[in-house]
């Protein structure tokens, strides 16, 4: 099946590489691509390319596109489970769930995900602390092995592998198709509160107390605040709205939803001046506003091209989670940023409940926080070393679907489990089918 040879790169456009994009239209096609022939090159699955770094390359190999793979097979109006190919966008799933009041469990900042790749990273969004990460709302997947073995895997017919899939990058299979629960809404409003704080004490008791009573809750800071403003952020928390909180223009059609990216990234603009210019225009406090989808869960989804905002040069995401009891390490986080004068154009604070049984599943309990630096800033590589060691030594981790350059060795101190993973790939894949740029700098 012969494929394009083409350059990729991840949604950062940093660390390009060559490959050759294959896109299977078929199951059966896609076990044919995985078949032991593939093994001397590498082979990696692809969904529509949000990965930050380099997860979804393989250099000199095949990397699989799921493009074709899309179709929505059922969608049960009663129940709310629907079954479909692995790409599948969650914003495909938006639009055909809505209309009988169903949204997609968790939604990360952006709904450009496949069900495959949402399933591979274990994303996470506003509501982990009340509904988990996409793991747990998974009913079963089919999986094509390495060898080209197909596989339908649930969570008690095969833990194991269901396990190691979830948030696994792609090296344990592809995915083909999933089966997922999705979640009840009465309309497709949110209805949002809003709270500036003054400093990073004040956004952390906010954030707790607000995971108590809103079912998603998340800070947008301002990395670059020192001193006495240290950590201020605007705080945004909410639920889907009833119907009756709804104008009665609004109540024709409550589960109106109209996706699409409407406006261009402004040329040569500053990313620092971003999260400062965004804490300053929002209300000290606000309550019941509505807000569409897009609005307060994928704004970035509505800047055409917005990873084009740092110019050529591309940009780095790095997030991490410490556990609860180590907001000590979450406040020096604060200051290692902004006193290196780093600017980040999207900087999110927020609470995670308890993590799934996912070998490599990024969540834990604890506080998350997400930051873009242009690639090219100076000192990154030494800001983003002491950041590394801030939350290993915190027992913690980095995400890594967002990681493009914490050492391997510094990996195996985050993630405790990563023995356990690599035994299980040993066994799946001893040809080494399955790889990934990611995962040869890692050593996975």
């Amino acid at each position: 099946m012969p494929g394009r040879t083409v350059r990729l790169t991840g949604w950062g456009r940093i660390s390009p590489s060559v490959a050759e994009l294959a896109a299977p239209a078929t199951p059966a096609s896609a076990a044919e691509l995985l078949g032991l022939r593939a093994a001397a090159r590498g082979v990696i699955p692809r969904g529509l390319g949000r990965s930050y770094n380099n997860a979804a390359q393989c250099a000199g190999g095949v990397v699989i596109s799921t493009a074709r793979l899309n179709r929505i097979l059922s969608l049960d109006a009663a129940t709310g489970l629907a079954t479909c190919e692995a790409g599948v966008s969650l914003e495909q799933l938006m639009v055909a769930g809505l209309p009988a009041g169903w949204f997609v469990p968790v939604s990360p900042g952006t709904r450009q995900v496949t069900v495959g790749g949402a399933i591979a990273a274990d994303v996470h969004g506003k509501n982990h602390h009340a509904a988990g990460s996409f793991a747990r709302h998974v009913a079963s997947f089919d999986l094509v092995l390495p060898g080209g073995e197909p596989r339908t895997v649930t969570p008690q017919s095969d833990p194991s592998l269901f396990w190691a899939t979830v948030g696994g990058m792609g090296l344990t299979g592809l995915i083909v198709r999933a089966t997922v629960q999705l979640k009840r809404v009465a309309t497709s409003r949110v209805l949002v509160d809003t709270v500036r704080t003054a400093d990073i004490d004040q956004t952390m008791a906010t954030l707790a107390e607000h995971d108590r009573g809103y079912g998603y809750t998340v800070a947008w800071s301002d990395s670059l605040a020192r001193g006495a403003g240290l950590g201020r952020s605007v705080i945004t928390s909410g639920d889907f709205a009833e119907p009756a909180d709804l104008p009665a223009a609004g109540r024709q059609d409550p589960f109106a939803f109209r996706p699409g990216a409407r406006l261009g990234v402004p040329p040569h603009f500053p990313p620092g001046l971003a999260s400062q210019a965004w804490y300053r225009k929002a209300p000290r406090t606000r309550r019941g506003e509505l807000q569409t989808i897009g609005t307060f869960f994928h704004p970035l989804d509505g800047i055409r091209n917005w990873n084009r905002v740092y110019g050529p040069g591309g940009f780095l995401q790095y997030q991490y989670v410490v556990p609860f009891g180590q907001e000590a390490a979450v406040r020096r986080s604060f200051e290692l940023v902004s006193g290196a004068r780093a600017p980040s154009f999207v900087t999110v604070l927020k609470r995670f409940g308890p993590g799934d049984e996912g070998l490599l599943s990024f969540p834990i309990a604890g506080w998350t926080l997400a930051l873009d630096f242009p690639a090219r800033t100076p000192g990154l590589a030494r800001l983003l070393g002491r950041l590394d060691r801030l939350v290993a030594g915190a027992g913690g981790r980095v995400y890594l679907a967002k990681d493009s350059r914490v050492p391997p060795g510094v990996l195996a101190e985050m993630y405790p489990r990563l023995a356990e993973f690599a035994k299980l790939r040993a066994e799946l894949d001893p040809a080494g089918i399955l790889a990934s740029d990611l995962s040869r700098r890692l050593g996975l």
